[in-house]
């Protein structure tokens, strides 16, 4: 595109901005000052009934024996339109003839006219070089305008890549804003769709570190770590490597089943409790279960234990989801519950799906209690020596900072499973580098750490009732993600006769990062070196003056 050429003036932003915006180029669709669709609607209305009207008079002329060329005003009208709504029609959305035609600008007049310099000229190459072709700006144009939808583009084009890329300047358009900076380019499109992101616009770059190994249950693991929180590999590195000197960390799996809770109404209590009893009757048990798992071949039921709040009843299903973290067939196993339990009560209402007692994405007690997901406890014997000279602090300092810390200061602060230095680190970080859901860390980081001496030893443990991970489905699909699971030996399904075995590891794996995690900040903070070190790998003076490193 030639952006020397003489063009409407438009108001440049400061030097400082992140964009130049250049001005739209004229279409043919821009024959009428109205939106997009009157455009096109007009010109086909025009077309249609210009050439119904000239077949009508034609007909009475053939009939009448009157000369096809002896023409009155309506009839020269009527050709008029013809010809104006086909040339508009056949260069629907803007080509160079029709621009020619309708929207001949003044090259006369100088006082408007927008020519930008060179360095513009570098910006606004940069902006669409996206676009491939004149087909492209013209989508563009129609998704600025509204007369194309966004969320379509995938369906329309059949191109992921390109209707990202589409989007992309459509935004850019439309805020004004550069996303110059957030790649487009080297990423498939085509696997997110339908499954983990709408309407893209390009993708976030996360590093991915690698703390270990983490000799856990006699193997060693090099774990991913997605952060963008210097510090936190290393940390967890560290952890890793006591760990290994004192001999290995040991994990136990005490529970496996990952929860639904709808929220159904009765219109009156007793009619709720007679539900509640007939869910939790062991007689009905095998009936519901069978019919819970006729959506999934990976579902089984475990549970249903009740909760009831006047005439609303909140049944908490628990079942088992093989190698998937289970949230989509656990609802359609509930569904169809649900459709059965209708026939038994049908004065039963379905208010929701979920009714919050699940409890999904949110901090619970009963989630802290009874557990969501994977239930995993880990522990190691640190030795002393390696307290001293690993890990720079000592047994002493180490439990009574755990006492007043991670118990006494959380329970001053009223916490909710949050009795530990830092879990939520550590899950938060596997969990993107993984493709976990990000937003399950809120009850996956449910954690009660425990340090505890053992004559010149270091007891340390990690309990966590709620790790929500699966290896099959969601984000675990996508190219790095599958990579850093494919590092663990738990990518994909596992075998038939250990259904879920990888799903479980990896809870397994979560817990032991987490375990070191915990160990090396403790130490960090009884030795006195936490500043220091954060002060060393998570300070960037980069984009810092002078002037304001004072008074830091």
């Amino acid at each position: 595109m030639d952006f020397r050429r003489r063009l409407p003036s438009r108001e440049l932003p400061a030097q400082n901005d992140d964009v130049v915006t250049a001005p739209p180029p004229r279409r043919g669709s821009d024959a009428l000052p109205l939106p997009l669709y009157l455009t096109n609607f007009f010109f086909t209305f025009l077309f249609a009934a210009t050439v119904y009207f000239l077949l009508i008079r034609w007909g009475e002329k053939i009939s009448t024996s009157t000369p096809l060329h002896v023409v009155n005003l309506s009839e020269i009208l009527s050709l008029i339109g013809v010809i104006a709504s086909c040339i508009y029609l056949i260069g629907f959305l803007g080509v160079d003839f029709v621009q020619s035609v309708f929207l001949r600008s003044s090259s006369d007049d100088d006082d408007d006219v927008w020519i930008p310099n060179d360095d513009e000229i570098d910006r606004l190459v940069k902006i669409e070089s996206d676009l491939t072709s004149e087909e492209d700006e013209a989508i563009v144009k129609s998704v600025v305008d509204g007369a194309t939808s966004s969320h379509s583009l995938e369906t329309k084009l059949g191109d992921c890549k390109r209707a990202a890329a589409i989007r992309r300047e459509a935004v850019q358009r439309m805020t004004g804003k550069s996303l110059t900076g957030l790649p487009l380019d080297g990423f498939d499109y085509d696997s997110i769709l339908g499954q983990c992101c709408e309407m893209p616009v390009g993708y976030v770059q996360i590093p991915v570190g690698i703390a270990g190994p983490l000799l856990l249950d006699g193997k060693e693991y090099s774990v991913p770590m997605a952060t963008t929180e210097g510090c936190l590999v290393a940390s967890t590195n560290r952890g890793c490597k006591a760990i290994h000197l004192s001999g290995g960390a040991f994990s136990f799996l005490m529970k496996d089943a990952m929860t639904r809770a709808p929220v159904v109404k009765f219109p009156s209590v007793k009619r709720a409790a007679r539900a509640m009893f007939y869910l939790q009757d062991p007689a009905n048990f095998e009936r519901l279960s069978l019919i819970f798992s006729k959506s999934s071949r990976f579902a089984w039921l475990q549970s249903i234990t009740c909760s009831i709040s006047g005439r609303n009843l909140y049944p908490r299903f628990a079942c088992g989801t093989g190698d998937a973290m289970g949230m989509n067939m656990v609802s359609k196993g509930v569904q169809n519950v649900l459709e059965f339990m209708k026939t038994m009560f049908p004065d039963m209402v379905v208010i929701g799906i979920s009714g919050n007692c699940c409890s999904d994405k949110k901090a619970s007690a009963i989630n802290w209690i009874q557990g969501r997901g994977k239930h995993v406890v880990c522990e190691a014997l640190i030795k002393g020596g390696i307290v001293r000279n690993v890990l720079k602090t000592t047994v002493e300092d180490l439990v009574e900072l755990h006492v007043l810390k991670n118990l006494t200061g959380s329970a001053m602060a009223g916490s909710l499973g949050g009795f530990n230095a830092h879990a939520s680190n550590i899950v938060s970080a596997v969990f993107i580098a993984t493709g976990q859901d990000p937003a399950q860390n809120v009850e996956s980081s449910h954690c009660i750490t425990q340090f505890e001496a053992e004559g010149d030893d270091l007891h340390i443990s990690v309990s966590m009732p709620c790790i929500e991970v699966g290896t099959v489905g969601g984000g675990t699909q996508l190219a790095s993600q599958s990579a850093c699971l494919n590092l663990l030996g738990v990518k994909g399904s596992s075998d038939k006769e250990k259904a879920g075995s990888n799903a479980r590891q990896l809870a397994r794996i979560v817990a032991g990062s987490v375990l070191a995690g915990e160990l090396s900040l403790m130490s960090a903070i009884a030795s006195g070196q936490l500043v220091k070190s954060h002060m060393k790998y998570n300070r960037s003076s980069r984009d810092i003056g002078p002037s304001s490193q004072v008074n830091r």
